[in-house]
């Protein structure tokens, strides 16, 4: 709790946070001394130490007279001391040069987005790509298969094209299928930013009233619009880009805790629970070691923001990486990739 900590406290636990996340090593007040942002005395600190250890903030790993951060130190740091600043420019220009502009679809914005915060992070990137039914449509046609089948095209935002077979309880002719798909696409028009989930809930509504029950081409339309509405809402995809990258890292040299992390990415249900959770809460979160609940043993720390379009939430982009991770480095740039991608589909 922060008011456990004094200043002084804080002090030494945020340049012991800052110290271990650049060098890997446990840090002992010899080191902290030789810097310049304390002016006391090496057992003064080594006291102060010792109180952050009993109040679980910092470990003593071995017999040495170092410490590293413990998941509460990290939690505290990343909760109350960590200053958080706008990316450096030369990222922000990557990100938006890979993100903004983009004709590619939905899920392959998201994915680029998890791909360029891997490269700039060195974490692995993580994102949820968005489900097809939240999507606003934009255009929908109908291919002839047989006299009584066609296939429904609609394409949603992003570029993203779904195709449903569907029967045709009676048989329509060419002309009447473009008629069909024109008074969709200019319901689509009248409604923009809906998605096919709410439109088709719209479409179901106009085919029950009695106005409608009078214009038989408008409710063979309407219902060909329901059908191919129905089952669009694919289950989100988790997609991860540079796992390997924990590979880099010394802590986890160790093989049981390598494979501890390679099975809670693995198991892509408790990845998809973790991110959902960020979905809801509509901003960026941190998950630090045990938080993340991916699994036994992984000891890892957990980054990533919602990101959407036209105030919907579409699904979460971040990072996975260890609990040794650069916060203040990380976290402005999860907002910053989260904020241009979100920017990205409503363009689109």
């Amino acid at each position: 709790m922060a008011e456990d900590l004094g200043n002084r406290e804080k002090s030494v636990l945020r340049a012991i946070v800052h110290a271990y996340i650049t060098r890997g090593e446990p840090v002992g007040s010899s080191q902290l001394v030789r810097g310049a942002e304390f002016d006391v005395s090496s057992a003064t600190l080594r006291g102060v130490m010792a109180d952050l250890e009993a109040l679980g903030y910092l470990v003593k790993p071995h017999t040495s007279a170092g410490r590293v951060p413990t998941s509460q130190g990290y939690r505290f740091y990343v909760d109350a001391l960590v200053k958080l600043e706008a990316p450096p420019e030369a990222a922000q220009a990557l990100i938006q040069q890979n993100l903004s502009g983009t004709e590619g679809s939905a899920d392959g914005v998201a994915q680029d987005a998890s791909r360029v915060l891997h490269a700039i992070t060195r974490h692995a990137g993580v994102v949820v790509t968005p489900r097809a039914g939240q999507l606003a449509p934009s255009r929908i046609e109908f291919v002839r298969l047989r006299e009584d089948r066609v296939l429904a095209v609609l394409v949603v935002q992003g570029g993203q094209v779904v195709n449903r077979p569907l029967a045709l309880d009676i048989p329509m002719s060419g002309e009447e299928l473009v008629r069909a798909a024109n008074r969709l696409n200019e319901l689509f028009a009248r409604h923009p930013g809906r998605t096919v989930e709410e439109l088709r809930a719209a479409l179901q509504r106009e085919l029950e009233d009695e106005a409608a029950a009078e214009q038989p081409e408008l409710q063979r339309a309407l219902r060909l619009g329901v059908a191919a509405a129905v089952g669009v809402a694919a289950p989100e995809r988790v997609v991860i880009e540079g796992a390997g990258s924990f590979l880099e890292r010394p802590e986890f040299a160790d093989v049981e805790r390598a494979r501890a992390v390679f099975r809670a990415l693995d198991e892509k249900g408790r990845l998809l629970q973790l991110l959902d959770r960020v979905q809801k809460a509509a901003a960026i979160q941190v998950f630090i070691g045990a938080e993340s609940a991916l699994g036994e043993g992984a000891e890892v720390s957990v980054i990533a923001s919602p990101y959407g379009s036209n105030g919907q939430v579409l699904g979460a982009v971040g990072v996975i990486g260890p609990t040794r991770m650069d916060y203040q480095k990380v976290i402005p740039l999860v907002g910053f990739t989260a904020q241009v991608l979100s920017k990205a589909l409503e363009s689109d």
